[in-house]
């Protein structure tokens, strides 16, 4: 079975006023085991797994997993590497058809956030989407060159986390710039908890559901069932010209959902008669009638968990504020 392991700040308990310190936890039901090791480092942890182990084997009562405060389960500076238009349902609504060539980019790692801090977006931005995904965090080296096959993942990949890809859609779209438009700080929410699996859980991957809502409205709701480059196929492709190493991450891709939708098509055919700046224009104008955009206020609330809860992120809960 799967483990949730828990990051947190140091602090004073909000039942008990006693300090709880800052360190990583494994979490159990409602209750959370301190890991007894010296790892600052998502790497640092995955080499220590015998300490996470003996934590989730404690029969101590813990803490309240309530009282204490989480923050990323990804550790930064890292590899953050992430996948796009990667699940059927988003390439229907982003306008694609026929074979979509597998495509990586890179997010950088200041972007990563915790499960609950607020969403800033930048004065400059009006057009803020999410994009709910799984991450693979990597447990081992994977050297250019790796071929890696189904029953292989074990051995790369040490477990899952939450993540929203949040994107400034006018950014990517105006300047085709993936990696200035999902950068920002705030702009990767992580956790709650880094889930290390066992060999035998990777078997139930496909069962993972991804579901994300605005202000409690459903906005995405997919399997992994939807994705078309899985996980270990990805990262035979990635390897092809990229390292990762313990504690990099691979964000997978979202489901379709987002605001960003692409044109009508007859719209998309008067749009290419226009010179560049002017369609750019008339799209943005037709975006901001759209309501599904993140709106200062808002409440992201996101999880991905098996219908069984064998596997099981926890739930992201991200306000969206403006930056003052």
């Amino acid at each position: 079975m799967s483990t949730n392991v828990l990051r947190t700040t140091g602090g004073t308990s909000r039942s008990s006023g006693a300090e709880s310190g800052g360190g990583w936890w494994v979490v159990r039901d409602e209750r959370a085991i301190r890991v007894e090791t010296k790892a600052v480092t998502t790497g640092e942890l995955l080499a220590d797994r015998d300490a996470v182990r003996e934590a989730a084997a404690s029969a101590e009562s813990g803490t309240p997993v309530a009282d204490l405060v989480a923050l990323p389960p990804v550790t930064t500076p890292c590899r953050v590497v992430a996948q796009m238009v990667n699940y059927r349902s988003h390439a229907k609504d982003s306008g694609f058809t026929g074979d979509i060539p597998p495509t990586f980019f890179r997010k950088a790692s200041g972007s990563v956030s915790g499960p609950h801090d607020a969403i800033i977006r930048p004065a400059h931005v009006k057009f803020l989407d999410y994009e709910v995904e799984l991450g693979l965090v990597m447990g081992a080296t994977l050297p250019v060159g790796t071929v890696v096959e189904e029953q292989d993942l074990p051995r790369y990949v040490a477990g899952l986390v939450l993540t929203n890809d949040v994107s400034a859609r006018d950014v990517q779209l105006t300047k085709t710039q993936f990696y200035e438009s999902k950068s920002y700080p705030t702009f990767t929410p992580t956790g709650p908890y880094l889930t290390l699996l066992e060999p035998e859980d990777f078997a139930h991957l496909l069962n993972l559901r991804l579901q994300l809502s605005v202000n409690g409205v459903s906005r995405q709701d997919r399997t992994l069932a939807d994705m078309i480059v899985r996980p270990a196929q990805a990262l035979t492709l990635l390897a092809r010209f990229q390292t990762l190493d313990p504690g990099d991450l691979l964000l997978t891709g979202t489901p379709g959902g987002t605001a960003l939708k692409a044109p009508p098509k007859l719209a998309e055919k008067i749009g290419a008669l226009l010179p560049p700046a002017l369609r750019w224009k008339a799209f943005f104008k037709g975006q901001a009638k759209n309501p599904k955009y993140l709106r200062n206020g808002d409440l992201i609330t996101a999880t991905i968990a098996t219908p069984d809860r064998r596997i099981d992120l926890g739930e992201q809960r991200t306000p969206v504020a403006d930056a003052s």
